[in-house]
């Protein structure tokens, strides 16, 4: 028996943090892209500003998939999606607390 599609709110709930989150990941990644642009940026700099563009790129693109799932159906959830998404969070967080820290 598949379960039927939930008409209320909560779908949209969810798409809406979903977007949240993309959005907080857009600024901290912008932020820790920020010292690349220095005058005197070396290779550390321009090494963390790719790894936040690749982790932001990748949280986005997961979160629009995820979207994207809740307006066609009601969504399975992956284990292993869930378990990249926060280690992408994780990875982004934690370049973001290295530039803080120059």
């Amino acid at each position: 028996m598949v379960p039927e599609r939930d008409p209320g709110a909560s779908p949209e709930r969810t798409r809406l943090a979903w977007r949240r989150t993309g959005l907080s990941a857009a600024v901290v990644a912008l932020l820790a892209v920020r010292p690349a642009f220095a005058p005197v940026a070396g290779p550390d700099e321009w090494l963390v500003a790719a790894g936040s563009m690749i982790s932001w790129a990748a949280l986005t693109g997961i979160a629009l998939h995820r979207a994207q799932d809740l307006r066609a159906r009601i969504p399975a959830s992956v284990p292993r999606l869930i378990r990249a998404y926060a280690l992408i969070t994780v990875a982004l967080a934690a370049l973001a607390g290295w530039v803080v820290m120059l």
